[in-house]
């Protein structure tokens, strides 16, 4: 779609366009941008690419800022976050959000089956839907407007996270279509697709931040954020699956549903009616092998009485409805003892504690180890060691302590406390931790060993400046004997220091110095992310070389400056200015400066190649022949396109050299996503 300015002639004594052009632009942008974002989101079928929706994203910003009491309250623009929550409203939730029933067995389900007959009779049948494995949100509407978004809280009452809520682009602001009730509510359930959330990690992992722990924390932790801004780019998504309000015109849950998807709600296509219990088993069968090709979480199925009459005649109990139940698939679970809590010092200084175990067979692996995340994690379980433990491994590479089996010793046990100090015998330095941040800190970074080894490891590393022969052994083995003690003594070291090392022998010392001079053509923008800044991963190293051009002008930047370039917020802003304020590191700079290290961008990267590739996703994944994957990654984002760790229904094209990923392959193969060759992209930038 063409990008078009406001079509207005300016008057020669005024400089802004007239209200009535400007507010027929806004509306008709608004307008646009929300139709698009429903292809989008809701069927999965755009219809522009992302940089025509870009660009008219960007001029309603402009015309916004300019005409700010013409922004409308379902404006796409309220998407993007930019509001801060400092404290989260408590409100009493009008329909009370009860918990269901679970039951893991077909027997149980019998059971629920036979009592509801004997209630209302045998002329009813079942709705079945997938049990997401999310946070629990309700949303209200008066008027085809949302206005309020609460959270499960205590059932009674949760938190208002309205603004949070509005960044999910598949909620929608403003409802479509016809015949939704004045006011009403509808209840859903918000998460993490699974390729999110992995790519979450990802840059957490490369920023030095540990991992999350699993998909429903990480989203319910999210909702909670204060800054919307962080919010949106989170990249949450939610399903609604039931409509509450006065009056409803419809009888049956699965009518409902029907209407609530034609307002422009997204509900889970999988949702099936069921005549009897025999369907609802067939379809927990299919859904409990097919669930690991989803891309969100889900633990069960859960089983509605489709008539709302019926549901009325059955009623509530205290705690859940009689008319549904949860059906939750067994995770993979172990018991096993833990012999000792200890801990990890990351190279940030984040601390993360790690329970080690008696070895226990899980899924086909012997578990030694698990993480335990944070103290938090720790208190709330009460781990003691020598206590037995419950360990799961569901869809989760990590396995997790997930419980605890309380027998009569446990109480005798040592009650463990969490230290307060760095764990490392030659730090030691009291640990700090922010506010409303679950890990705690060494703010030693300069001087805690691990810490140290780690910024170094970092430095070497493929994606940073790529120096072979430099793994976690041979940083650990040149620490240890004190030939270099920050990333800047790489550059220091000469033969005659290596030499000595004889098991190494003479081959290993030749090709880790000839490693280290390679290094030295390393582009700007890795040698950013090298250096391993707090927060600073691969992607935010490539918008603050690409904006700044180079290193000192980095440096001499304003906070406000720091803020002002695109996706960079507070936190990524103050750590970066920050690590330029700290003497250590301007003298590190220094003698990197002098070893020959690329401060500056190169010239050729300062403007884009082209823009033939705009609005296309693509993911590389094998090896190629006139390019390193790096290499061609980085032709992509200078052509306009963007990059992908992993293959989704929004991937353009799949680029597959030699030994591609078999899973990769699978996936598009699955989705319909395009694979093309080298040759055939090289054809599309000529």
């Amino acid at each position: 779609m063409e990008n078009r300015a406001v079509n207005c002639e300016l008057p020669t004594n005024n400089y802004f366009c007239p209200m009535s052009a400007a507010k027929q632009r806004i509306d008709e942008l608004t307008d646009t941008l929300n139709h698009h974002n429903f292809l989008y989101y809701q069927e999965a079928a755009p219809t522009i690419s992302d940089y025509d929706f870009d660009m008219m994203l960007e001029e309603l910003i402009k015309l916004e800022k300019e005409n700010p009491d013409l922004v409308r309250l379902d404006s796409p623009t309220q998407r993007v976050g930019g509001g801060i929550t400092k404290e989260f409203k408590t409100v009493v939730h009008k329909y009370p959000m009860m918990s269901l029933g679970n039951t893991y067995s077909f027997e149980d389900l019998e059971e629920f089956d036979n009592r509801v007959r004997k209630q209302i009779g045998n002329d009813f049948e079942y709705v079945a839907e997938l049990k997401i494995d999310g946070c629990a949100i309700g949303i209200t509407y008066k008027n085809g407007m949302l206005t309020q978004a609460l959270t499960r809280g205590d059932g009674t009452q949760g938190d208002d996270v309205s603004t949070n809520i509005k960044t999910i682009r598949s909620v929608p602001i403003k409802l479509k279509g016809e015949g939704w009730p004045e006011e009403f509510e509808v209840r859903g359930e918000v998460y993490y697709p699974l390729d999110v959330f992995a790519n979450l990690n990802k840059e957490r992992e490369e920023i030095g931040e540990p991992a999350l722990a699993n998909p429903r924390n990480a989203a319910a932790g999210t909702l909670k954020m204060q800054d919307s801004t962080v919010v949106a780019k989170r990249k949450l998504d939610a399903f609604l699956y039931f409509l509450y309000g006065e009056d409803l015109p419809y009888k049956t849950h699965w009518e409902s549903l029907q209407a609530v998807k034609s307002w422009g709600f997204r509900v889970n296509d999988a949702a099936r009616q069921c005549k009897d219990l025999a369907d609802v088993k067939a379809f927990i069968n299919k859904w409990e092998h097919e669930r690991h090709n989803l891309n969100f979480e889900i633990d069960g199925i859960v089983i509605k009485v489709n008539s709302y009459q019926h549901q009325r005649n059955l009623g509530f109990t205290a705690k859940s409805p009689r008319w549904a139940i949860a059906y939750k698939y067994k995770a993979e679970t172990a018991t096993t003892t833990l012999e000792k809590i200890t801990y990890q010092v990351g190279r940030t200084g984040a601390i993360t504690p790690v329970a080690n175990l008696k070895p226990v067979q899980l899924a086909g692996t012997t578990v030694k180890r698990a993480s335990l995340h944070n103290s938090d994690q720790i208190e709330k379980l009460d781990l003691r060691e020598g206590d037995t433990v419950y360990i799961e491994k569901g869809g989760e590479i990590i396995p997790k302590v997930v419980g605890i089996l309380k027998d009569e010793d446990h109480n005798s046990r040592v009650k463990f406390i969490y230290t307060s100090f760095c764990p490392e015998k030659d730090c030691g330095s009291l640990l700090i931790r922010d506010e409303g941040d679950a890990q705690h800190y060494c703010p030693n970074e300069d001087g805690c060993p691990p810490q140290i080894k780690g910024k170094i490891e970092h430095f070497a590393s493929r994606k940073a400046m790529d120096i072979d022969g430099l793994g976690k052994e041979t940083v650990e083995l040149l620490y240890n004997k004190g030939l270099i003690k920050n990333i800047a003594g790489i550059y220091d070291l000469t033969g005659e220091m290596l030499s000595p090392l004889k098991k190494k022998g003479a081959v290993w010392v030749n090709n880790l110095l000839e490693g280290i001079n390679e290094s030295n053509k390393i582009p700007f923008e890795r040698v950013l992310f090298a250096l391993g800044i707090r927060h600073v991963g691969e992607t935010v190293a490539k918008k603050l070389a690409y904006h700044f051009k180079d290193i000192y002008a980095i440096k001499e930047a304003s906070l406000e400056s720091l803020k002002a370039v695109n996706e960079i917020g507070e936190v990524i802003a103050l750590s970066v200015f920050e690590w330029f304020r700290n003497d250590k590191h301007i003298e590190i700079l220094a003698r990197l400066k002098a070893a020959g290290l690329q401060f500056r961008l190169n010239e050729d990267k300062m403007q884009p190649a082209s823009d033939k590739l705009a609005g296309l996703t693509f993911v590389v994944s094998g090896t190629f022949i006139n390019y390193s994957r790096d290499g061609i990654k980085e032709t992509i984002e200078r052509n306009g396109g963007k990059v992908s760790g992993s293959v989704s229904g929004k991937t353009s094209y799949v680029v597959a050299g030699n030994d591609m990923g078999p899973s990769k392959l699978e996936k598009a193969q699955k989705l319909g996503v395009k694979i093309i060759s080298e040759e055939e992209f090289t054809a599309m930038l000529n």
